[in-house]
């Protein structure tokens, strides 16, 4: 991991953001907390988080600049989420990352990263 980069540069840019998309949404898909909160069509839904994880980690504004301010708490307030399931999407991403080959320290520095904004959109008991 080169601190100097962002974390979009350091995972490999866009065609790796869109492959860990890829492979994470089936987890999510097949998670038996997850997987009822999504709709049967998951593209769109890979499309936007392929966009906000691109922005996210460091990358272009893709989805701030098609939908606005990601406001990302107030986009999951209708989903109830629970710290379990945010646990399971963190598990999910995790194994997402370790199957397309991100270094050990890379993919615990992305976790840690993620984990903030999992566990800020938990909005049920």
């Amino acid at each position: 991991m080169n601190p100097s980069l962002s974390i979009y540069d350091n995972l490999g840019g866009e065609k790796v953001i869109r492959r860990l998309v890829e492979t994470f949404y089936p987890k999510v898909q097949a998670d038996p907390l997850l997987g009822p909160l999504f709709p049967e069509d998951i593209d769109p839904v890979m499309e936007k988080q392929y966009m906000f994880l691109s922005q996210f980690f460091g990358g272009p504004s893709l989805y701030s600049d098609t939908f606005g301010h990601p406001m990302m708490r107030a986009r999951h307030l209708p989903f109830p989420v629970t710290r379990e399931r945010a646990e399971a999407w963190l598990a999910c991403m995790t194994e997402a990352l370790e199957e397309i080959g991100v270094e050990d320290a890379l993919r615990d520095f992305v976790i840690a990263r993620l984990s903030g904004p999992a566990f800020h959109f938990v909005n049920t008991p």
